[in-house]
């Protein structure tokens, strides 16, 4: 076992893309893994950095994006959400996803969290925000998006997320590290 924790101990012998849009990449690659035997894997590259933000006014209310979510077939409860280009500022991709949206604007932007969403087999890697100072106007959801925005108490996004009533992972670790924030006076 090698102690240098950047050394990786995969070797790849070959690599194919299978598919590819404008969203993500899937290659299948024919490896060595770490004891020297053969082995496949399959990577999902996502072009888009993921990006999530949780609104918060002066009374710690905020605002929810209920949508149909066509992999999971079901409807989901979440932050809002979206994707920036790799490479550009993921700050931009989130003032305009939160404007988009819910139509909200927001003055103040901290990074709370950033995270790999499932290393095992994505390179998709994601940021996430508190928005504060919020102005209110339309919303300009795209035509790929069929949107319910609700207004709920902070506290209440929490319990739904502690009960399951929230699932998607962006959203809960950005609910739990706003809580924790909170709860040491830092939001």
């Amino acid at each position: 076992m090698s102690t240098d924790l950047n050394k990786n101990p995969w070797k790849t012998l070959q690599s194919e893309v299978r598919y590819e849009n404008p969203w993500i990449q899937i290659t299948h690659r024919d490896v060595l893994n770490p004891a020297g035997g053969p082995g496949i894997y399959g990577v999902v590259h996502f072009k888009n950095t993921a990006i999530g933000i949780l609104p918060l006014d002066e009374d710690y209310n905020t605002w929810i994006v209920g949508q149909y979510r066509y992999t999971l077939e079901e409807y989901s409860w979440e932050i809002p959400e979206g994707g920036g280009i790799i490479g550009t500022a993921p700050l931009l991709a989130a003032q305009r996803e939160l404007k988009e949206e819910t139509g909200i604007i927001a003055s103040k932007w901290t990074q709370i969290l950033e995270l790999n969403t499932s290393n095992s087999v994505t390179d998709e890697y994601g940021v996430a925000y508190v928005a504060q100072g919020l102005t209110f106007g339309e919303s300009e959801p795209e035509d790929t998006e069929e949107l319910i925005v609700k207004k709920i108490p902070f506290a209440e996004l929490y319990q739904m997320a502690m009960e399951g009533k929230v699932k998607d992972a962006l959203s809960m670790v950005t609910i739990f590290k706003a809580k924790l924030l909170m709860d040491e006076g830092k939001i």
